[in-house]
């Protein structure tokens, strides 16, 4: 595109760059100025205009910010996305309902590295999504860009790097251990329902059993579910405590214990009888985002971690500040009394 200044009267067929006050209204930047545009701006005794002009090939900023969304999701209903008409050289990509964003970051890169002008914006790989949230965004940053640009952007943009994973559990059992004075369970439950509810799922069975392995195990060997969520009264803290050592006898096996996410550090995840199996971490009592929140998302998803899916959550899992441990991450000068020996609040 060429960009300028240029005589008003040699600025119809161009685009308003800037907008412009006139005595009866306004003639807002990006529209295309016909003779009556034209005509309007000579009245108020303008001698030029800074506009933007299409050079041969140029394609305007709707129509290719249309294209490249198009060539992204060639079937937006089998990638569970609806795409916005166009608007100032913008297109959104909207979820259709609960489910976890599915991305291939190297097509996304791709698409950036094209040009400048032309930008796609997406949110982190495997996002939680509720119906009507924004998946991601083209906008094509000038009025125009170059038709030769939009093919190439067309071209390696594969027609399935976005799409949205579906919620594809239906039910979720919870087995709840009780110990003397320990955490009230109430709030745990209500936590835990609100993000069974959010992904569209149903709580189906609740139990609550003593914090004894035996009886643990019972309970889950009986418990209904897609999926089964464990929440224990006291935390665990090693691969062969209550929880982990419960599902193993009730047949079932732990295929991960600990995650790189705070908080949420003492989750494990399991399996019994081909059902999914997550032990919690004390820190799902809170309705705050934790880690526990990334893998249950996945797993009513269809998208079970690998331990070394568990691993990559490192990267960004410092998720806030927690005050009971302010020294190893704030770097605040050492305390004089004696640290606890394990701080399990918020894990």
């Amino acid at each position: 595109m060429i960009f300028g200044p240029v005589a008003v009267a040699q600025a119809e067929g161009a685009v308003l760059a800037h907008s412009v006050k006139l005595a009866g209204g306004r003639l807002r930047k990006g529209k295309l100025l016909g003779a009556g545009d034209v005509a309007a701006l000579a009245a108020e005794g303008l001698d030029e205009v800074i506009v933007a002009r299409f050079e041969p090939g140029d394609v305007g900023e709707d129509a290719a910010a249309r294209r490249i969304a198009a060539a992204l999701v060639r079937d937006p209903g089998a990638a569970g996305l609806r795409v916005t008409d166009p608007f100032t050289g913008r297109v959104n990509l909207i979820a259709e309902g609960p489910g976890v964003v599915d991305l291939d970051e190297r097509v996304i890169q791709a698409v950036n590295r094209v040009d400048p002008m032309i930008t796609l914006a997406t949110v982190p790989q495997h996002q939680q999504m509720g119906a009507g949230g924004m998946v991601a965004t083209i906008k094509i940053i000038s009025y125009g860009v170059s038709g030769a640009a939009v093919e190439r952007a067309e071209a390696v943009a594969k027609g399935t790097a976005l799409r949205l994973a579906p919620v594809v559990s239906a039910t979720v059992g919870l087995a709840m251990t009780v110990i003397t004075g320990g955490p009230d369970n109430a709030k745990g439950r209500s936590a835990i329902e609100g993000r069974v509810q959010a992904l569209g799922m149903r709580l189906d069975e609740v139990v609550e059993v003593p914090h004894r392995t035996g009886d643990l195990a019972a309970a889950l060997g009986a418990l209904s579910g897609d999926i089964l969520l464990i929440l224990t009264a006291s935390a665990t803290s090693d691969v062969h405590d209550v929880a982990p050592e419960a599902l193993r006898r009730a047949g079932g096996r732990v295929d991960r214990f600990g995650m790189p996410v705070d908080p949420g550090n003492l989750l494990f995840l399991g399996d019994l009888g081909g059902r999914p199996v997550i032990g919690l971490p004390g820190c799902a009592r809170s309705p705050a985002l934790n880690g526990a929140d990334w893998v249950l998302s996945r797993v009513a998803c269809g998208l079970i971690p690998t331990g070394d899916d568990i691993a990559a959550m490192g990267v960004g899992g410092l998720l806030k500040e927690i005050p009971t441990r302010p020294q190893p991450r704030a770097g605040r000068a050492a305390r004089t009394e004696p640290r606890p020996e394990r701080q399990t609040a918020d894990e």
